[in-house]
């Protein structure tokens, strides 16, 4: 006899098991469309493909990691196959990116990106990378047209929507929009826009700076912005200064410059503010920054340059990185390309890496190449030199999904566009009215022919005339070649200002402020060839000295603690023994707050009674150390959080609260010295006089009770990686709202050691908690003794499919600061190919 299902269970409970069984069998049929449905857009990466343009046979090799290394007898076809290989892995990423660079992300996610839309619509972006179109080579054109066929031909082999990732299925049900256009040069070259606008130097603090400074008197707001500490943080270069119109490495400034000491400066600004909006806003944002540095043979085991890189970026999956080869199968003129290293997907060529001769790194230079012009409109005209000059106009057509067209007019004056109306942190009163974006971004340049003259340079005098073409973002560039030398360029476009020093908003009637139509020279930009000391560093920090260098780079550096770090780290390696590329790697990882030595005795000063005290006892004789295992890391960050927003959130407006950086190690460390200063005082407590013990006291106990309800009553317990903690979170769907796509898409958390201002630069804000925001976005080592024995590692991985093996496998080696073989000779490239994949005409 056969027993009904459920016979055997209680008649209430029968209906209910075969609910749940219903409900599991369309789980599991739902789960299986899902694997259907993500596989279907897995890449194929063995066997032969027919691609529409090629004019030879290429070959695609991959290790298990899924990094390609493409062979091909020309240049056009190596790019062709790189455009295919990026589609493969990247194309959701490529095309959301192309719509954020044109403005056009409401095509895809309807009323909700309509701001940001209209906000780069009006800076123009598509624009200016139209026009600079026709300035680039016929060589880069002809590049970026290979690469656009190869992108194109995967979209024609994939037409829909399951074929070419799950994002587009999504979006397929969502609103019905999955047909992506045809790639176009001009959707490579945009790209480069967004990049500038990452790295955009002192916007904000230019910002902050107008909004401090409308509840400040300028002197109090003089002590927010100290100046870079030269006598004790070294700039990059060190010697030399303009000589008969060229930047010399061995020249002296006939008359050494005093620095100011502040109040010049600050009259300045304050005569500015005159005119300078009282309501103006700036959103909080933490900064970025990289870290790069060369040593040349003399202290290296091997007698050959070691380099050193990693960007510091925001946190996103995939990362902004794509690992790729390029290989000419035979050098020429005609194929010259033998080039290893990052990429962008969405863009033909290596940004960041090494070829067969030469290898070189970024930082962001971080000159000031943007200003607000506060300007009288008046109709269509504003003022200028007292005269009505005609606004410069143009209509804009934004498509909304779901929504009617949306359609704005964007006016310019001579300095800009006028973005107060787009950009909500920019809003002007007073005389002005409206708000005029200059930036060196907005105008017509050949960076994209850099790119390929950097991955073909073969010694420094290609080199320097490849980085000549780096305009926009300016970066640091550090150099080594295969025969021993090192290097350091300076590239950009760099403002000459007539009159400013581009730390706040200006008016724009008077033209006093204007900038000069010519840049600072290229030539006259510090530049450093085989330095004396046998290496170099940059870090963010001041690039030169002023008192022996005039034209005006920024008043904005970082303050150089990642930068001393790094020197002080290398010396003691040089001075140990011969250095290697463990060496570099262990300084990479250094995961030291170097502020902790100046704020923890006073500290540990303060008279302390209560629980606190014995969290306290966790500073007493730490040595900075933030690794994820670290009580006394988790307690200093939650005492410095505190410590920023007890002393300042009284004083500032919240658009200018502290996010944490090195710039305020600054600010507090002269506050130390000074017991009485009214920033201890705590306005809010009107019959209360606080002075600095009662902040720091308030600070160790607010902090203990936070951590104490996050991490628990065991002080010896609580980990500095279960409170820094990095989420990879997708670059669009990823902040959906919706927790079911969410996570489909993101990945995490991975407990992350170090910190904002420590070499190894997870970055966090201390305005929202303490989950990493920035960090380096990869890292690189360049071995130039033996170029196959670099080494690297990319922030997620290869692949941007959800669920493929190499969406996010290198994030946990990242986490642990461990490093992949970088493989650039053929032989170890074929050897650890775990798949061919051959590319027919």
């Amino acid at each position: 006899m056969r027993l009904k299902p459920y016979a055997w269970l209680p008649r209430p409970l029968r209906w209910f098991a075969r609910v749940v069984t219903v409900l599991l069998a369309i789980a599991v049929v739902l789960t299986g469309v899902l694997v259907f449905t993500v596989r279907q857009s897995f890449p194929q990466l063995e066997g032969t493909i027919r691609l529409p343009g090629l004019t030879g046979n290429v070959e695609i090799y991959r290790d298990k990691y899924g990094i390609p290394h493409i062979y091909a007898d020309t240049s056009e076809d190596l790019f062709l196959a790189q455009g295919f290989v990026h589609a493969q892995d990247r194309f959701w990423e490529m095309d959301f990116r192309r719509h954020v660079t044109a403005g056009r992300l409401s095509e895809l996610f309807g009323p909700a990106t309509l701001d940001s839309d209209k906000a780069i619509r009006t800076m123009g972006w598509r624009h200016v990378a139209a026009q600079e179109l026709p300035l680039l080579t016929d060589r880069t054109r002809r590049f970026l047209d290979s690469y656009a066929k190869g992108v194109n031909g995967w979209i024609a082999a994939n037409p829909n929507a399951s074929e070419r990732s799950l994002e587009y299925s999504i979006l397929k049900v969502q609103n019905g929009a999955s047909n992506p256009e045809p790639w176009a040069p001009l959707d490579s070259i945009s790209w480069l826009k967004a990049m500038a606008w990452d790295l955009r130097s002192n916007l904000e603090d230019e910002i902050d700076r107008a909004l401090a400074l409308t509840v400040l008197p300028p002197e109090r707001v003089a002590q927010l912005y100290p100046g870079y500490p030269y006598e004790k943080h070294e700039p990059i270069v060190t010697r030399g200064t303009i000589d008969q119109d060229r930047f010399d490495q061995t020249a002296e400034p006939r008359a050494r410059q005093e620095l100011g000491t502040g109040e010049e400066a600050l009259a300045q600004a304050a005569k500015a503010l005159g005119a300078v909006p009282s309501t103006i806003g700036a959103a909080d944002r933490e900064g970025l920054g990289s870290n790069s540095w060369v040593v040349s043979g003399e202290h290296t085991k091997s007698g050959k340059p070691i380099l050193a890189n990693d960007p510091h970026l925001s946190a996103q999956l995939p990362s902004v990185w794509y690992q790729v080869g390029l290989h000419c199968r035979k050098l020429s003129a005609a194929c010259p390309f033998d080039v290893t290293g990052f990429s962008f997907s969405g863009v033909p060529g290596v940004v960041i890496g090494h070829n067969h001769r030469i290898a070189w790194g970024f930082t962001n230079l971080g000159p000031d190449v943007a200003d607000l012009f506060l300007e009288k409109v008046s109709g269509d005209t504003y003022l200028y030199q007292g005269e009505q000059v005609p606004l410069k106009t143009r209509r804009e057509r934004i498509q909304v999904a779901g929504e009617s067209p949306v359609t704005i007019t964007v006016r310019s004056t001579r300095h800009g566009p006028l973005v107060n109306e787009v950009m909500g942190q920019v809003k002007p009163s007073g005389e002005a009215n409206a708000v005029a974006l200059s930036w060196t971004a907005l105008m017509p340049g050949r960076t994209a022919d850099a790119i390929f003259e950097l991955n073909e340079a073969r010694d420094w005098h290609e080199f320097r005339a490849a980085a000549a073409l780096f305009e926009v973002p300016a970066q640091n560039l550090v150099y080594a070649d295969t025969a021993g030398n090192i290097g350091y360029q300076a590239p950009g476009r760099i403002p000459v200002r007539k009159a400013g020093d581009g730390t706040v908003p200006v008016p724009g009637w008077t033209g006093e402020y204007d900038w000069y139509t010519a840049p600072i020279p290229y030539d006259q930009l510090p530049s450093v060839r085989n330095p004396e000391e046998g290496y170099v560093v940059t870090a963010n920090n001041a690039v030169i000295d002023p008192r022996r260098y005039r034209p005006l780079l920024t008043e904005d550096w970082s303050h150089g603690y990642r930068s001393q770090r790094i020197l002080g780290l290398l010396r003691e390696e040089i001075d140990k023994g011969k250095v290697d590329v463990e060496a570099m790697a262990r300084i990479q990882a250094d995961d030291r707050n170097l502020f902790a030595e100046r704020l923890v005795p006073s500290l540990m000063a303060v008279d302390l009674a209560g629980p606190s005290k014995e969290a306290r006892a966790l500073l007493d004789g730490w040595d900075g150390s933030q690794d994820v295992g670290s009580a006394a890391a988790a307690y200093f960050n939650a005492v410095w959080r505190h410590l920023l927003e007890l002393t300042f959130h009284d004083d500032l407006p919240e658009g200018a609260w502290p996010n944490g950086g090195d710039r305020w190690y600054e600010v507090v460390s002269a506050l130390l010295d000074d017991p009485d200063d009214p920033f201890w005082d705590d306005t809010r407590t009107e019959e209360v006089t606080e002075r600095r013990d009662d902040i720091l006291r308030q600070a160790l106990a607010s902090a203990y009770q936070e951590l104490k309800e996050l991490l628990g009553e065991d002080v010896k317990a609580w980990r500095w990686g279960d409170l820094h903690t990095l989420t990879l979170t997708h670059g669009s769907l990823g902040t959906s709202g919706i927790a079911p796509i969410e996570a489909l898409f993101n990945r995490g958390p991975l407990a992350a050691p170090g910190g904002k201002d420590a070499v190894n630069a997870n970055g966090w804000n201390v305005q929202e908690g303490y989950a990493v925001t920035t960090v380096a976005s990869m890292r690189m080592i360049v071995n130039l003794a033996d170029l196959d024995k670099s080494r690297w590692i990319n922030l997620t991985g290869a692949s941007g499919h959800a669920f493929h093996d190499n969406y996010w496998d290198q994030a946990e080696l990242w986490a642990r600061d461990e490093l992949l073989p970088m493989r650039s000779d053929r032989e170890s490239v074929t050897k650890a190919a775990v798949h061919v994949l051959r590319l027919r005409p």
